[in-house]
């Protein structure tokens, strides 16, 4: 597998954000690596979308409230 170069940089001016940059390339392959270019995956995001614009989506403030239920 090939090498992934990451600069991850903080951002004084905006608190507990960090800026991650990365060759293009490089990201394209690693994404086909996961599977992110999968049918499946691309499946699941249409359906998620769908969820969205019907209101069936929940807020939350931390993953911790995904064991409350």
């Amino acid at each position: 597998m090939a090498s992934l170069t990451v600069t991850i940089k903080p951002q004084t001016n905006h608190g507990q954000k960090f800026l991650v940059e990365m060759d293009l390339e490089k990201f394209e392959r690693l994404a086909a690596n996961l599977g992110f270019f999968s049918a499946a995956f691309l499946r699941s995001l249409d359906k998620a979308e769908k969820d969205f614009k019907n209101g069936k989506v929940k807020k939350i403030k931390s993953l911790k409230e995904l064991r409350k239920n």
